[in-house]
């Protein structure tokens, strides 16, 4: 049951994260927004307000930055919380009574990892669950333009690449597939005019309508291609509901992760990392093995990014806010400097992957685990 000492210190924390969040968020959208203001005024133009757009743009990028700062946010949270006690002498007149530090502070460093806890989450459920949103650009906010594309291999190994997609019609312009062994005794490689995705419907599997297939035409009036019995392009000849141009190549890789480029894995839960990694046709970069050890470390990380911080309200004997946030800025700009480090050297192969991710947290978990006896006493 809360006493009321943590709902007053819990009262406080909540009220300094929220009041920090709305700040860095706000300097954000302003910035952002007037460095594009051009764009969002001449999409406004032919699809509605303007203000319902910027906060329908805004309001998923809130998301992706309360990802990003999550743990910087909650360190400020609470030195600040701990440092407005400390000021008003309220800290001072609680261990008069008896209260020990750490039972002060129980109800704000609890706060904080679940705070870590819900960024956790937003990670692995929210974002994965908006990435078309996410990725969407300022410049092209309806989708309606031109990008160009990164080739991906799907689980039949087949390359799917082209010169440029278009998000909002989900399609890809002149494509070009290519045809592991087994598919490729028509031709190694499929081209079109355009590729269109499909999603699975009633008994037809998810894959990518080709249209004016322009290579190899001899395909088009063959069999179907099959893998293990199963039918992995489709053609008109089996296939009634195929005009004399087109084929149907069966895939799994759903536009949206196609679209996502090289971002996809920011917007990506960790186990389609993982499945990704995993697949035999996809050869991912150390970067990839970085960034999913980097999830399951980063509750970790912000943790001890807490306690490595925390230490200095608590012993210094100034009492001014502005100094606590000054300490923070210092601590938080060590602790970043190392952990980008380490995830630089993993991804360009300068050290193994796991020990990019777990390095930071065993140079300073130690320092934070000793710095943190004055918070017991």
């Amino acid at each position: 049951m809360p006493t009321i000492i943590d709902r007053y210190m819990l009262r406080q924390f909540v009220q300094v994260l929220v009041i920090c969040f709305l700040s860095l968020i706000g300097l954000y959208i302003v910035i952002d927004a007037f460095g594009h203001l051009d764009h969002f005024v001449d999409y406004a133009e032919d699809h509605g307000n303007l203000l319902t757009i910027l906060v329908s743009y805004y309001a998923y990028r809130g998301i992706a930055f309360f990802d990003r700062t999550s743990g910087v946010l909650t360190l400020v949270a609470v030195m600040f919380t701990v440092t407005w006690i400390q000021r008003h002498h309220e800290m001072t007149a609680l261990l008069a009574a008896g209260i020990t530090r750490s039972r002060v502070l129980r109800p704000v460093l609890v706060a904080a990892i679940g705070v870590s806890l819900v960024a956790a989450a937003n990670r692995e459920v929210v974002m994965p669950s908006i990435r078309q949103h996410l990725a969407t650009d300022s410049k092209n906010l309806g989708g309606q333009q031109q990008s160009l594309m990164q080739a991906r291999f799907d689980s039949n190994d087949i390359l799917i690449g082209g010169d440029r997609i278009v998000p909002s019609e989900q399609k890809i312009t002149n494509a070009n597939f290519v045809l592991p062994r087994g598919l490729d005794r028509y031709g190694k490689q499929l081209t079109a005019t355009e590729a269109r995705f499909l999603p699975a419907n009633g008994g037809l599997p998810s894959g990518y309508l080709l249209t004016n297939v322009t290579q190899p035409k001899a395909l088009l009036k063959q069999p179907s291609l099959m893998i293990d019995n199963a039918p992995v392009v489709f053609t008109p000849t089996d296939y009634d509901w195929l005009q004399g141009n087109q084929l149907f190549v069966v895939s799994s890789l759903s536009f949206e992760f196609l679209a996502a480029g090289t971002t996809w894995r920011d917007f990506a839960s960790t186990p389609e990392m993982i499945r990704e990694l995993r697949n035999p046709s996809t050869n991912l970069g150390a970067d990839v093995r970085v960034a999913i050890h980097n999830r399951f470390m980063q509750p970790f990380l912000d943790t001890t990014l807490l306690f490595l911080g925390l230490p200095f309200v608590i012993t210094r004997t100034n009492r001014n806010p502005f100094i606590a946030i000054g300490l923070c800025l210092a601590v938080v700009s060590v602790f970043m400097c190392v952990v980008l480090g380490c995830q630089s050297l993993g991804s360009n192969g300068w050290l193994a992957p796991p020990l990019a991710a777990w390095l930071p947290l065993i140079i300073f978990a130690p320092l934070a685990a000793a710095m943190s006896d004055s918070l017991r006493q």
